[in-house]
């Protein structure tokens, strides 16, 4: 007996999805839960698995299909067998295949003799001046008419039409060597949704962004000394940099609301517990999974969930729950070397974080010049919620807070 093979159900904020990949072919045989098919959605790729043992019978919605939720999109039957026997493909007889292959050949070797072989300049030339190719001389290789020849020819004035060597010749292209290859695929859901958002924070906010920097050594020496220590108390959790940026904007997210609020429609909501969105790049684009409470987490609980999700996102494993909502996002492009940048919003958050590279930079410290690792941090903000002094204070304290980190943990 057949069975339906459904979309998964969408939540609301998912209108519906597109079929990325089928890993298996109508008369395949498939053991339960194996993987049938990905679909890709505006924010995450859904896996749909075999119920049971058995053969996937039809294909209802092929690759690059838009599927609803719930939709049927393949009939299945449990139980069955695949079919033993394949097709195959009726080959015609090699005598026969090469008699017919033959007889192309030999003319085209015929067409080939009676035609002088040019080179693609010389030939362009040649028509340009309206030449008879078998009235040149040709000196290259094999007799082979080279553009060298058809100038000389034309020196020589043996054109066909005199009133085409008077013509001005226009100026050649030079020959591309080697391969030009271009290749176009189509944009997967995720890209254009995230296209979308950017071009939507982009146009519907008065977006600015504010800057600062903050000297590193301080949380870099507490790293240092503490780091062994800290992973052998943690179960291997590593100490990085994130959890130390993500408590410091906790604390400052609770001075400053309107940087933890969202605008929707005329209201302001302002949100009583911190939720930060961590950017993180795969391969399929940028996601943000959300962090919940972070002002109930501590350092180690923080860089032990930010690795999980990270390692999950590029493996395509997040759910769309852990995607959704968010009060606040840090985005880190200092990992892949920037030294400054502008974040854009995401909606229909009010604020943003950018983290970028480490640098030591010559620095001015009570009337010495000291090399200090230091960090710009640049603050993306929405103006019509956010003023630009309420920016300011919130980027300086994120800054004082990192530079001297006991003040985190005494939230002060």
């Amino acid at each position: 007996m057949s069975t339906d093979i459904k979309a998964p159900t969408f939540p609301e904020s998912i209108q519906d999805g597109s079929i990325v990949t089928w890993h298996k072919k109508p008369g395949e045989p498939v053991s339960r839960d194996e993987l049938l098919v990905d679909i890709e959605t505006d924010k995450v790729v859904l896996e749909v698995v075999a119920p049971a043992d058995g053969t996937l019978e039809k294909i209802l919605k092929d690759e690059g299909d838009t599927v609803e939720s719930n939709e049927v999109i393949a009939s299945f039957k449990a139980g069955a067998l695949a079919e033993g026997g394949k097709a195959k493909a009726e080959a015609k007889p090699e005598t026969e295949k090469s008699t017919e292959d033959s007889k192309p050949a030999e003319s085209a070797a015929g067409d080939e003799a009676e035609e002088k072989i040019l080179s693609p300049a010389a030939r362009k030339m040649a028509e340009e001046n309206n030449l008879d190719p078998n009235s040149i001389t040709g000196t290259g290789k094999d007799g082979r008419v080279t553009k060298e020849d058809v100038v000389a020819h034309l020196e020589r004035g043996t054109s066909a039409s005199p009133a085409a060597v008077e013509t001005p010749k226009p100026a050649e292209a030079p020959e591309v060597q080697g391969e030009r290859v271009e290749k176009r695929v189509p944009m997967t859901r995720l890209r254009k949704r995230i296209a979308e958002r950017l071009l939507e924070a982009t146009h519907s906010t008065a977006m600015l962004t504010t800057f600062n920097e903050v000297n590193m050594g301080p949380i870099m020496a507490l790293r240092s000394q503490y780091k062994e220590q800290f992973e052998k108390t943690h179960d291997g959790t590593r100490l990085g940099f994130m959890g130390f940026f993500v408590k410091a904007a906790t604390e400052a997210l609770k001075r400053f609301p309107a940087v933890n609020a969202s605008l929707d429609g005329n209201d302001i909501v302002y949100h009583g517990y911190q939720d930060i969105g961590v950017a993180v790049s795969t391969d399929k684009g940028l996601v943000v999974p959300v962090l919940r409470n972070t002002e109930q987490m501590s350092i180690a609980e923080v860089e032990s969930t930010v690795r999980d999700i990270g390692l999950r996102a590029r493996d395509g494993k997040l759910t769309i729950e852990e995607m959704t909502g968010g009060t606040f996002t840090i985005t880190n492009g200092g990992v892949f070397g920037s030294l400054l940048s502008t974040p854009i919003l995401n909606l229909p958050q009010t604020a943003i974080l950018g983290m970028h590279k480490i640098q030591e930079r010559p620095m001015a410290v009570k009337g010495e010049v000291k090399i200090l690792p230091m960090m710009y941090l640049a603050l993306s903000y929405d103006h019509r919620l956010i003023d630009g002094k309420e920016a300011v204070q919130f980027l300086v304290a994120i800054k004082d807070l990192l530079e001297d980190p006991a003040r985190i943990l005494l939230e002060i």
